[in-house]
């Protein structure tokens, strides 16, 4: 799962677009570091943080 999809996915962003803003602008951090790759490959126990929303990734569901 990438890092645009988590953030759609778990609710912290409504749509691409606007995860895909939120990375380029620093505002999403994965594992306390700020992350500016929306293709960013996620794996179990990665943390994403969008202020003061958290959200842990415990299990990849690739289709």
């Amino acid at each position: 799962m990438t890092l645009g999809q988590a953030l759609k996915a778990s609710g912290m962003v409504g749509t691409g677009g606007e995860a895909k803003v939120l990375i380029q602008f620093g505002e999403v951090r994965v594992n306390g570091e700020i992350e500016t790759r929306r293709g960013r490959k996620l794996k179990a126990g990665d943390v994403i943080e969008v202020g003061d929303e958290t959200s842990g990734v415990e299990r990849l569901e690739i289709s």
